[in-house]
């Protein structure tokens, strides 16, 4: 299901027994968590009837005496068992949740991770509760979830904008909706947020990021690749060599795959690399600038500053602008 949709529910006061979420991304299983612990109950019911516990700190036969107490004074009992990767002895649980409490809701967060869906715990939860697994937003799909995300807040985004947050960001989606809601207070609702609009508010240079340097790889912008470097190697909080080794090597793998791609037009491109529009036709105008004999070769110098960034074949009072520089000139001569 959802997670948009079991929050529905959740306002609605349509409350499941146990709430079983668990997944790589922790965004959303903070999000339906949120929303329960706001919805669950009135502020005067919590005092009684809402206990948070950590699965370090847990024990199995306190929780379980929690979860099989009655409310006081309100309609349910709400029981949140947060960190659950933590607790071990998550199994001790498996009867409870084959005969949940009717008046408990029961919320297990297990973060970063998938649960072992052949245990009989997970089986019982998606038979008396609710099983949420919360998936990672793919590579090629975290533009349009920015996109989603901004346009259901009130405002549109631009597609330089949005792949600045996706190069600086990526797909840590607490991180972003953070830095998203810091626009939302400075700017007026409706507003078109731009590339200038980050730079100001959020603090990723328009103008001095991995996306900027790849795009000046792309058009073999000499000066313009060097500037950046200097600024990466002044601002050491920029980037990183192994931020910029990965996704140079990135936008080389792609430019390869356009190459033998049979249909090169933008929309055959986005499909086939999973690309957002926007990217795929920047990178079929680079495409014209490197020959696969080229994109092969800039391989093998990513790979040879990739080991020495890491102390391997390389000494160690270079420091990382140096490699930097010396990798650019590699890739551009």
């Amino acid at each position: 299901m959802d997670h948009r949709l079991i929050i529905k529910n959740i306002k609605e006061g349509k409350f499941e027994n146990i709430y079983f979420l668990h997944g790589e991304e922790p965004y959303f299983i903070d999000l339906i968590t949120n929303a329960i612990v706001e919805n669950a109950m009135e502020d005067h019911e919590r005092d009684f009837n809402q206990v948070i516990l950590y699965g370090k700190e847990a024990e199995p036969l306190s929780l379980i005496s929690e979860l099989k107490g009655y409310p006081m004074m309100g309609a349910r009992k709400l029981v949140v068992l947060k960190e659950a990767q933590d607790f071990k002895q998550l199994d001790q649980l498996e009867d409870y949740m084959e005969n949940p409490s009717e008046s408990t809701v029961f919320v297990i967060d297990y973060k970063y991770k998938t649960y072992d869906s052949r245990k009989k715990i997970v089986k019982s939860a998606a038979k008396n509760g609710l099983l949420f697994k919360s998936e990672k937003v793919k590579d090629y799909l975290l533009a349009d979830w920015i996109q989603t995300h901004v346009k259901s807040s009130g405002y549109t985004i631009s597609s330089k904008a949005c792949m600045l947050l996706v190069e600086s960001i990526g797909n840590d989606l607490s991180r972003m909706v953070n830095e998203l809601e810091k626009l939302s207070i400075i700017l007026e609702k409706g507003t078109a947020i731009n590339d200038i609009h980050i730079e100001e508010n959020i603090g990723i240079s328009k103008d001095y990021n991995v996306f900027e340097l790849t795009n000046a790889l792309a058009v073999r912008d000499i000066p313009k690749a060097f500037r950046i470097v200097d600024y990466f190697d002044h601002n050491p909080k920029a980037t990183d060599m192994v931020v910029v080794v990965a996704n140079i090597f990135k936008f080389h793998t792609q430019l390869m795959r356009i190459h033998f791609l049979p249909n090169k037009s933008k929309e055959a491109v986005a499909n086939s690399l999973k690309l957002h529009p926007y990217v795929a036709g920047e990178l079929i105008n680079a495409s014209k600038n490197f020959n696969p004999k080229v994109i092969a070769r800039n391989i093998e110098v990513l790979y040879e500053y990739d080991l020495k960034s890491k102390g391997i074949g390389s000494t160690s009072s270079v420091s990382q602008g140096d490699l930097m520089r010396e990798m650019i000139y590699q890739l551009l001569n």
